[in-house]
């Protein structure tokens, strides 16, 4: 007879761990969470375009840097420093309206 269907005697969730540490534990990921959020001002439908642009932008650039410092061609190089100076261009312009949106 083959004992296939017998299953070993299960051990208690967490047997070896003090009782109520899990909720401790959940408590201080809360806490931690709640507490590494900064506190932001709410930001008008212009202003949110706006962000959403510059993280795109800051995107596009951090991938442009890293092609380029894996870059062998001089022309492919150039053709990334020269995206990435029109990437800070476009940058500082939407620093500006940013601005321009805050003071208003």
């Amino acid at each position: 007879m083959s004992n296939e269907g017998a299953k070993a005697p299960q051990q208690p969730y967490n047997a070896w761990m003090a009782r109520g540490f899990d909720s401790k534990f959940v408590e201080a990921q809360q806490e931690e969470a709640t507490r590494d959020k900064k506190i932001k001002p709410a930001m008008t439908p212009e202003q949110r375009v706006i962000e959403a642009r510059r993280e795109a932008l800051e995107l596009a650039r951090a991938r442009s840097r890293a092609d380029l410092s894996r870059a062998t061609a001089a022309a492919h190089r150039q053709m990334l420093e020269a995206a990435i100076a029109a990437l800070d261009q476009q940058l500082a312009l939407l620093a500006q309206q940013l601005a321009l949106l805050v003071r208003s």
